[in-house]
């Protein structure tokens, strides 16, 4: 990790260390609401891959993974409330228990989204599972399941969560410098 990187940082909000054990307790309530059944996780790329490989450890059930990606932000900071499918599933989720993994839930607007696209394919369930949750951008409410942590409206990264496809590899979560990513 190279320093300029790091000092893009202004300060680290969740350790390595609370992440790992967050993920374990969210791995742990999964397994108990599921018990005797089969998950389908979805994962939205790009930036919940890390979350999801950490939680599908921590789930003790047999758990099948697909991923979508979807696109609404560009390199922008914030929604453009424009949401298009680029990868859609290879698995069909009809009468399956899906869980949708995501790293950060901010307006609301894709989540929202995918959540009536999923629907509409007929899955036994629909939950939200999320790392980061900023409510203070919310502006279309989705139910979510599981929640990691509740977040101020910061600019955050590591962990998965990217600013232009950099700091997606930093082990934490920190708050982003306003001068790394206002022009």
């Amino acid at each position: 990790m190279s320093n300029n990187m790091m000092a893009d940082v202004e300060k680290i909000l969740f350790s390595e260390e609370q992440l790992t054990s967050r993920i374990k307790e969210l791995g742990e309530a999964i397994t108990r609401d599921y018990a005797g059944k089969e998950i389908l996780m979805i994962g939205v790329l790009r930036g919940a891959v890390i979350f999801m490989a950490d939680l599908a450890r921590a789930i003790k059930l047999p758990v099948a993974i697909d991923f979508m990606a979807v696109s609404s932000y560009g390199s922008s900071t914030s929604s453009s409330g424009v949401v298009r499918i680029l990868k859609d599933l290879d698995e069909d989720v009809e009468n399956k228990h899906v869980i949708i993994v995501e790293d950060i839930i901010d307006s609301g607007l894709t989540l929202n989204y995918l959540m009536d696209n999923l629907w509409s394919r007929k899955p036994a369930s629909i939950k939200i599972c999320t790392l980061l949750n900023k409510p203070d951008r919310r502006k279309v409410e989705v139910p979510i399941a599981y929640n990691g942590f509740t977040i101020p409206d910061y600019f955050v990264v590591g962990y998965g969560l990217d600013f232009a496809e950099k700091y997606r590899n930093f082990p934490f979560i920190g708050v982003l410098k306003p001068e790394a990513y206002e022009g």
